[in-house]
């Protein structure tokens, strides 16, 4: 995936699944769906049948489930070189949430809330929390981490106090020492991954976590599968629907991402995604209440926000903590709210707080971003696994000298944050894992799959809608929903029309019209 390592494309699940659960309570009904059960079609190969002899070990494995709370969970064994399946193993965390209704289960169904480098057991172990009931009475749940995330032999780059340097970086910076100082921590990161995890940080590619998928897929003794995926994780579910067109079921990919652009494009569309975000999360204050304090105007309100960046560039501002809040954890503290409507009166708070000196929920805001905890140690390896499987999936980047002849551009499309994405374009660049590794980009077509759903929103601030538009243009098989609305991704976000096109579909088999708007 083609993405500037400066945001993540990524369910925020600790703001955006709390928002997306009370907007879901709001539904006006919860309608069942007849089950129909899934049925491989003609001439699909055996469970089991691996697409190389040389994998028949890993597809004929069997899976050991112990009892993890109240859901299931095991250790999927896969190579990790493909190229060499003899060779070193890695494991891949597996956690399954059995369907409520086992005589009318349909399948299982794999989700994967996003990234690069969410865990997705988490999504199955609060799966009640995103997905609807009739989901969870049909399917069963099956959450697991691609490799090198969460607890699947998670890959490794910096320490704890390097990780704290690398995100409070300046990524605005306005002199040549800031210029190099940004440059040494956006090139630690890619350094760090190859000294400390070796071998495995050559080997967490997309295309390669689409391979563990599949296997997971004969271990569970599917012929086919269905997959629920969210933004990074609609370009992983679309990358094994173009490997592996025959074992495809059901898929939905929604909040879907545009494989096809390069850094700069995809730098330049999401920054105009979280500005156009952004203006959206403005212009509400005006029209809800009679003196928004922001200021007067759509324009006003932009500017005091960029004002307070400025503001926080020079001087950064203090926090209950003693931690200061810089220029680099404020852009990404007033950007984690942007990704969910229900969380916009966080965002007010904090700004609030920060125009009279007070960084601390700014901070507080960017800490979840990051899973950072009050210890200063980090819930999960999130930041390191994003830019590792970002970087290694396409090592382009852009030379520092040449980002201030982009940055008109990228100011023009985003007046707000565009600066710092142009500067995130560094990152990737000359990725060192990515050196010895051939690579041959694969044409995403999934050619021959069954239909597959693709969703967009129309002020997605990370995944902006022209990205759904395109994915679903490229697939043979694409079916294109859009919902009107803002926050990142669609399903499970308080739309009927949209619930109402995933469920029939993942329960029924019935396929949405191709250009339905919600």
């Amino acid at each position: 995936m083609r993405r500037p390592v400066v945001l993540l494309v990524v369910l925020v699940l600790v703001l955006a699944g709390a928002g997306a659960a009370a907007f879901y309570l709001t539904r006006s009904s919860t309608p069942d769906y007849d089950p129909v059960a899934i049925a491989p079609r003609p001439g699909t190969p055996p469970a089991g049948q691996p697409p190389d002899p040389a994998l028949a070990t890993y597809y004929s494995q069997k899976l050991d489930w112990q009892a993890c709370g109240e859901d299931d969970c095991t250790t999927l064994t896969v190579p990790l070189d493909y190229a060499d399946p003899g060779g070193e193993t890695i494991g891949i965390h597996v956690v399954r949430r059995p369907a409520d209704d086992e005589g009318h289960r349909v399948g299982s169904l794999l989700v994967n809330p996003g990234g690069p480098g969410s865990a997705g057991s988490a999504m199955a172990i609060s799966a009640s929390s995103y997905l609807g009931p009739s989901l969870l009475r049909y399917y069963d749940v099956v959450g697991f981490d691609p490799r090198g995330t969460g607890q699947s032999d998670p890959v490794d780059c910096l320490s704890d106090s390097d990780l704290d340097a690398y995100l409070a970086a300046d990524p605005e910076p306005d002199t040549p020492t800031e210029e190099k100082a940004y440059v040494r921590e956006a090139r630690s990161m890619g350094r760090g991954c190859a000294a400390l995890s070796g071998a495995l940080a050559a080997h967490i590619s997309t295309e390669e976590a689409a391979r563990d998928m599949d296997v997971l897929r004969a271990a569970l003794g599917d012929a086919v599968t269905s997959y629920l995926g969210y933004s990074y994780g609609t370009e992983l579910g679309a990358t094994y629907a173009t490997l592996f067109p025959d074992r495809v079921a059901r898929v939905v990919l929604d909040g879907a991402v545009d494989p096809t652009l390069d850094v700069e494009q995809a730098a330049l569309t999401q920054a105009h995604g979280f500005e156009t975000a952004l203006r959206a999360y403005v212009q509400n204050c005006l029209d809800v209440t009679d003196s928004c304090f922001l200021g007067d105007s759509l324009d006003a309100g932009l500017q005091r926000i960029r004002d307070l960046l400025d503001q926080v560039d020079a001087k950064p501002l203090t926090t209950s903590s003693g931690r200061p809040l810089t220029l680099g954890l404020a852009i990404t503290g007033i950007i984690t709210p942007l990704y969910d409507r229900g969380t916009w009166i966080v965002l007010s708070q904090a700004l609030r707080s920060a125009f009279d000196g007070d960084g601390s929920t700014l901070l507080l805001l960017a800490d979840a971003y990051s899973r950072r905890q009050s210890d200063g140690t980090f819930a999960s390896n999130l930041l390191e696994a994003f830019p590792a499987i970002s970087c290694l999936d396409d090592p382009e980047g852009v030379r520092p000298a040449k980002v201030p002849s982009l940055v008109p551009a990228f100011e023009k499309a985003a007046p707000t944050f565009g600066e710092s994405f142009a500067w995130g374009l560094i990152g990737c660049r000359g990725w060192p894992p990515a050196r010895d590794v051939p690579r041959e980009r694969l044409v995403i077509d999934a050619e021959g799959a069954p239909p597959i759903v693709v969703i967009g929103t129309t002020r997605d601030p990370a995944t902006p809608i022209e990205e759904a538009e395109a994915l679903a243009s490229q697939l043979v098989t694409g079916v294109l929903v859009t919902r009107d609305g803002d926050g990142h991704t669609a399903y499970h976000s308080g739309n009927d029309c949209i619930d109402a096109a995933v469920e029939s579909y993942l329960v029924e088999g019935r396929v949405p019209e191709s250009g339905l708007a919600c």
